[in-house]
């Protein structure tokens, strides 16, 4: 199959694990809102699942499984599938000593960690002592998430993506059992949330073994505590760390400079984030997970034409994908948030509020993803050292963005300054792929692009006119929101699609013969 073919259909079993994942995710939020809203105990959540989480994005999403495939495809490629496995199973006996030894370390620690990453919190003793407290529970959680993304790694190298995307969605089921279950029967009932994420964490973890043993990976046989290719993927993590995460280590930075506003800036800043996250997850991330292990074959055979390729049919489809996604979701943002998280604890000033960071979050969709695809590109290669200084110049801008804008624009500034820095990074990085490659399709994609532009403009245009034109008001009330909204997107939908029908985007015509191509033999 052409890799290009390859990465797209493996990007829509991503895309649509992803898909569930985030509905259940959406769910999870609407019940933590409802629940605990945007006061102390959501902000004390938030803030000491940051550090654990933020390790999440780094493993499961970033250092250890772009590390991992590349040097896992190479040895594979080159030695075979046993040796590869040896490879497995000693990354797999060294990574264990390290979980436990980074989970224990963070338990001690957790006072400082509180203290140093929501400084403004030391106002409030109350608020401190609860963060404090929840850190030390969720800490433990990167135990889990470490495993996960060393077989996150050994599945998508062996072709595999299913499982690994899927097991967020029990994270979320085991979140909302213990919001709406164990929450209202202890005295602390934030506390029942931090212990749904250490269930969850496991059970993602217990849902891999089983395709592990199906592909014939055994990690429990005896092999060597150290392999030599451990030294490679090492040196390629560490750089990784940065250069694969900066959009988290961004978000991170706008969550400490938000313990510095008034009360519930760092959680309007949480529920805008989880929604810019929903299509940077269906479209961005997956389709560079999907990338990766094709990028990482092409480069290890040296194809180097065949990475242009790859790269560049990723890049343009993604883009065809995140620009109408993007203009909807600023869009439709209030009623949006509406919809998925006013009740409860969470009133229409946290509407407001919550809405006025996804539009500044939201504008700047379309760098995180295209970050995400020419990172993976890089790691393909086997180049960590660009990423991270350009992941770098990216987190030195977003401080002084944020710093700069906080001020007149309070949270939603810190959005936008991590949009911003995210714009600076796709720039810097485009720029040292095409001095790497000497090419990366700059004419192709060129009239790609500007067609997702076009048909987005009109998509939105037509959005606008049928939300806040067309509808009547009772649309935008209650349960009509629902309707409303589902109203306004098939309008965009079709708008957008149509555009490109018309316009004979080849971004249209590749993902419905994939479509028509994958409903034949599912009907075969």
């Amino acid at each position: 199959m052409d890799e290009s073919r390859h990465v797209l259909r493996a990007a829509g079993v991503v895309g649509g694990a992803t898909l569930l994942s985030r509905i259940f995710g959406f769910i999870r939020d609407a019940v933590i809102a409802a629940f605990f809203g945007a006061g102390a105990g959501a902000d004390a959540f938030f803030v000491a699942f940051r550090i654990p989480n933020l390790l999440r994005r780094l493993l499961a999403e970033g250092s250890l499984s772009i590390s991992f495939i590349p040097v896992f495809t190479e040895t594979l490629t080159h030695e075979g599938k046993e040796e590869a496995f040896r490879l497995a199973r000693s990354a797999f006996r060294v990574l264990l000593l390290a979980l436990v030894g980074v989970s224990a370390l963070g338990v001690v620690l957790a006072p400082f960690i509180a203290r140093g990453i929501a400084p403004g919190f030391s106002l409030f003793p109350g608020k401190m002592a609860l963060t404090v407290s929840l850190t030390r529970i969720l800490f433990p959680y990167i135990f889990f998430v470490g495993l996960l993304a060393l077989f996150m790694g050994i599945l998508n190298a062996l072709g595999h993506f299913a499982a690994p995307a899927l097991a967020p969605v029990v994270l979320n089921l085991v979140i909302i059992a213990s919001v709406l279950l164990v929450s209202p029967e202890i005295s602390e009932p934030v506390n029942a949330l931090a212990g749904g994420v250490l269930l969850g964490g496991a059970l993602q973890v217990a849902l891999q073994i089983p395709v592990l043993f199906k592909k014939g990976v055994q990690l429990v046989r005896k092999a060597p505590l150290w392999h030599p290719g451990l030294k490679k993927i090492g040196r390629l993590m560490l750089p990784t760390v940065l250069g694969a995460a900066v959009y988290q280590v961004n978000i991170l930075v706008g969550t400490l400079l938000a313990t510095l506003l008034p009360q519930g800036s760092v959680s309007y800043l949480y529920y805008a984030d989880r929604l810019v996250q929903f299509p940077l997850g269906l479209f961005g991330i997956a389709a560079a997970t999907a990338a990766l292990p094709s990028l990482s074959r092409q480069a290890a055979s040296g194809d180097i034409k065949g990475v242009r390729k790859t790269f560049s049919d990723a890049l343009m489809q993604v883009a065809f994908i995140t620009l109408p996604a993007m203009t909807g979701l600023v869009l439709l943002r209030e009623p949006i948030i509406a919809l998925l998280f006013e009740r409860g604890a969470f009133g229409p000033e946290s509407t407001r509020l919550t809405a006025e960071a996804l539009l500044y979050y939201g504008v700047g969709l379309w760098a995180f993803s295209g970050v995400r695809m020419v990172v993976s590109t890089f790691y393909a290669l086997q180049d960590t050292r660009t990423p991270v200084w350009s992941a770098t110049l990216s987190v030195i801008s977003n401080i002084g963005f944020g710093i700069l804008l906080m001020g007149p624009m309070g949270h939603g500034g810190l959005a936008l300054a991590a949009s911003l820095a995210s714009m600076v990074n796709l720039g810097l990085l485009l720029w040292a792929l095409k001095a790497r490659l000497g090419s990366i399709g700059i004419r192709k994609m060129g009239p790609s692009l500007v067609r997702s532009v076009a048909g987005s403009a009109a998509m939105g245009v037509g959005v606008w006119w049928v939300a806040f034109e067309a509808l009547p008001a009772r649309f935008w009330e209650g349960s009509g929101r629902l309707w409303g909204l589902l109203l306004s997107l098939t309008a965009g939908v079709t708008l957008y699609g149509g555009f490109c029908l018309v316009m004979q985007s080849p971004e249209l015509k590749r993902f419905v013969s994939l479509i028509k191509k994958d409903a034949s033999a599912g009907g075969h």
